[in-house]
């Protein structure tokens, strides 16, 4: 028997390969080419420099691979390209803005802007410090917190476990609406109620206006992250003869509490940096005030208008306002460092 021999037909999904380095020289490319293009022409626009090196670095990816690997691959790379332009597109503002703050509040960040308040001193005049107002964030934010986490996740509970019918609608209806409330209408509600009823500024007021600010975005965070518990956990618990109330708290729970912690951490920044309700209802207060229950209340975003708009556009103000946004910075990062190692210590430990 004979066996014919077959040449081997070339497969067209196959060819060169460009190397690893490949895209960073494109890149690198690229910026140069834009460089001296902007510089030949007259642009002086950092951000035109950036945008025009980044249109020519998909297309040279594009070019480029078409010749040396083929055009499947091509179109690979260019949505490859495009995602990272994108990436890079949203970190750059954010980077910018990080390093502005670091730069500008350092100046005055120390241990004595920390551990005192302005006083006597005149927004205009150097000293001073920022400790009433982180005495105030810290409180205001906390008892929103603890107003605004446990209904967050029993309303989201209910909904995703037990929610059916006209309530359930309405209740995620509700909860909509909240989630677009403009900062200084939650302000504006609070204030109309202590004028009705002739109560006084306080932290507590800022804290009921930073709830209703918090709680449809604990909500909505916390019922996304119970949908994605597989349905297979809660029948293995029920098949077992365990109480569904006792199921959500020993199995559903649990299994999203890294979601649901980052959620609650997410509203938590959220209203931290809230300026207007602030504004209204709690009032500001240079001096020291401890008790979040009775008189106005300094806070950090309040004092970071404050030392702003009231400075007179000295540099010893600006200087403060500033510092003061790099410690309101450093204040949510901790609070989120602080949230992903409990959820990381509390989740359920997975094994073979």
């Amino acid at each position: 028997m004979s066996h014919a021999v077959t040449a081997k037909r070339p497969n067209s999904l196959q060819g060169g390969q460009l190397p690893k380095w490949a895209p960073l020289a494109i890149a690198a490319g690229s910026l140069a080419v834009s460089v001296g293009l902007c510089l030949a022409t007259g642009i002086e626009s950092k951000i035109q420099w950036g945008l025009i090196a980044a249109i020519l670095y998909i297309v040279g990816t594009y070019v480029i691979s078409a010749r040396v690997e083929n055009r499947r691959q091509a179109k690979d790379r260019i949505a490859t390209s495009l995602v990272w332009v994108a990436f890079l597109l949203a970190v750059v503002p954010l980077a910018s803005l990080i390093w502005a703050t670091v730069a500008r509040g350092i100046k005055v960040l120390d241990g004595y802007f920390l551990s005192h308040s302005m006083g006597v001193v005149g927004n205009s005049e150097p000293g001073g410090g920022v400790y009433a107002a982180i005495i105030g964030t810290l409180e205001q934010v906390g008892i929103a917190t603890l107003i605004a986490a446990p209904i967050g996740v029993l309303t989201a509970i209910y909904l995703v476990e037990y929610g059916r019918g006209a309530l359930a609608r309405a209740v995620t209806f509700f909860v909509d609406v909240m989630t677009g409330i403009p900062s200084i209408v939650a302000g504006l509600f609070i204030l109309s109620i202590l004028l009705a009823f002739n109560l006084n500024f306080s932290g507590f007021a800022g804290a009921l206006a930073l709830t209703i600010l918090m709680l449809p975005i604990v909500v909505r965070s916390t019922e996304e992250m119970l949908k994605l518990v597989p349905n297979e956990l809660r029948e293995a618990s029920l098949a077992l003869g365990v109480p569904k109330w006792r199921t959500i708290l020993k199995v559903v729970l649990p299994t999203a509490i890294g979601g649901i912690t980052t959620g609650i951490m997410l509203a938590v920044a959220r209203i931290a940096g809230e300026t207007a309700p602030v504004l209204l209802v709690v009032f500001g207060n240079p001096f020291i005030n401890n008790n979040p229950f009775e008189g106005p209340q300094a806070s950090l975003p309040l004092y970071i208008y404050q030392q702003y708009s009231l400075s007179a556009g000295s540099d010893a103000g600006i200087d403060r306002a500033w510092a003061a946004a790099l410690t309101l910075i450093l204040f949510v990062m901790i609070l989120n460092l602080a949230a992903r190692a409990l959820a990381r210590w509390k989740a359920p430990k997975t094994g073979r």
